[in-house]
């Protein structure tokens, strides 16, 4: 009966129109109000808790405050320009070009919108200036920037740990083989249309413009191996890391490459300069602009829209803790799970139901929901059933990548036909055919589990060698 209850006042005010987050706040208070004996006071200790009880959940504020300053700083404009160099002399590779972009974005940005604005405001409109359809560099686009919440550092990795208490580094370890292979599938697929369309590739730059571009994308590709190389070596926590990043962003966007900040657009080094006084210029400037940064403006916007965003999803995740706390509490997932295993359900088949059931989610919820509802259900039936449990993360999350894609809560796809001034529906026809290899990839993620588990057992088994 309270679980009927729950789940019939979820929809019901999800089917009003009313947000996700109040939903989930408004079916859970109701449920605990009428069934149970707790008090409001109780309810509202409890949404302080489900944030502040779990540590992991502190990296995510840190991690969308360094995708803003990088988003801000221009790094994504360098990416882009090295990953062109890299690859753009191969047939379509401007394309491919904009999807290793994607990868290496997302591991600095953690987020699929924030991936697809960031690249894809400057590449859609390069591809369609080199001969390249809108709609397949729309599309290309918006099913790369699902990589964001797959390769590591990845928000959505950060909620699912909260939700299930597995490692959140280890789920980062167990994303990384699985993002490079769907970013391969991708570039695979791109070659062959453009070998059939005949697309464009770029000169070769020679090695001398691509270890330029190598160079000034630097401070971005720095990012990746400071955070995720020391969650990997067991140096710090996914939110020590998370808070180092921040930092990092900060100091790179602002006095590194000066996009943002009070040396906007002042260079390194004047014509003719000397050395040392380079040095010495440089050191008044960044101790001159270090106390005046928190007053420039561009650093101010920064701040603000990564703390809305944070807000934003704290909220939904604290209302979806309180949602997930009535099912815990009810033991509805315990019966779920007895029930499922009663019916002999073999491990193959229970992953078809699962897939099945957040393929639909997908499409009426943001992923952090999605999350923290379903995997306290999920999670202790896959446990019984012998799957391991960072394997069916990444299968969430690649089925979150999906959710992203598919009408009418896709925010890839609102992000896109907002870039490219497009309706909705032309933007859902232009991701739609690489869907299906999304689709494939998930397949492949799905059943064969050493995809996600190689990574996380070698360094296991590393560092017990150790």
């Amino acid at each position: 009966m309270t679980s009927a209850v729950l789940f019939a006042l979820l929809f019901l005010c999800m089917l009003l129109g009313i947000p996700v987050a109040i939903s989930l706040g408004l079916a859970s208070v109701t449920t605990i109000l009428w069934f149970s004996n707790d008090s409001v006071a109780s309810i509202a200790l409890k949404l302080f808790e489900s944030l502040s009880e779990h540590y992991t959940l502190l990296a995510i504020p840190f991690f969308i405050l360094s995708s803003s300053f990088l988003s801000t700083g221009g790094v994504a404009r360098r990416l882009i320009a090295f990953a062109i160099d890299a690859v753009g002399h191969i047939r379509g590779g401007l394309a491919m070009a904009s999807v290793l972009a994607c990868m290496l974005f997302a591991a600095v940005s953690g987020s699929s919108p924030a991936t697809v604005a960031a690249v894809g405001g400057i590449v859609i409109a390069g591809m369609v200036k080199a001969g390249y359809p809108k709609a397949l560099a729309a599309g290309v686009i918006a099913n790369a920037g699902t990589l964001g919440i797959l390769i590591p550092p990845s928000l959505v990795m950060l909620v699912y740990a909260a939700a299930t208490e597995v490692s959140a580094a280890r789920m980062f370890m167990a994303g990384f083989i699985p993002g490079i292979l769907m970013g391969l599938m991708l570039m695979a697929a791109i070659y062959v249309v453009a070998r059939i369309k005949g697309l464009p590739a770029q000169d070769w730059p020679g090695w001398r413009a691509f270890l330029r571009s190598a160079f000034s994308a630097s401070g971005g590709l720095m990012l990746i191996v400071i955070v995720l190389g020391s969650i990997y070596g067991g140096i710090a926590s996914p939110t020590e890391a998370a808070s180092v990043s921040a930092v990092y962003a900060y100091l790179v966007a602002v006095f590194g490459y000066r996009d943002i900040g009070p040396l906007k657009n002042q260079p390194w080094r004047k014509p003719g300069e000397g050395v040392h006084r380079v040095v010495l210029r440089n050191v008044w400037q960044m101790l001159w602009a270090l106390p005046r940064s928190g007053f420039d403006p561009e650093v101010q916007k920064a701040v603000m829209d990564a703390a809305k965003v944070s807000i934003m999803l704290l909220f939904v995740i604290a209302n979806a803790m309180l949602f997930a706390h009535v099912l815990t509490t009810e033991r509805i997932p315990h019966h779920i799970a007895e029930t499922i295993i009663e019916w002999g359900l073999e491990p193959w088949v229970f992953l078809i139901v699962v897939n099945l059931l957040l393929l639909a989610a997908g499409n009426f919820m943001e992923p952090s929901a999605i999350l923290l509802i379903m995997a306290p259900i999920l999670f202790p039936i896959a446990v019984q059933l012998g799957i391991d449990p960072i394997h069916l993360g990444i299968i969430m999350v690649v089925n979150m990548e999906i959710g992203m894609l598919t009408p009418p809560v896709g925010l890839n796809l609102f992000v896109t036909a907002g870039i490219t001034h497009e309706s909705m529906g032309w933007a859902i026809r232009a991701a739609l055919p690489w869907l299906g290899l999304l689709l494939i990839f998930l397949m492949i993620v799905t059943y064969v589990p050493q995809v996600s588990l190689f990574l996380p057992e070698l360094i296991d088994s590393m560092r017990g060698y150790k």
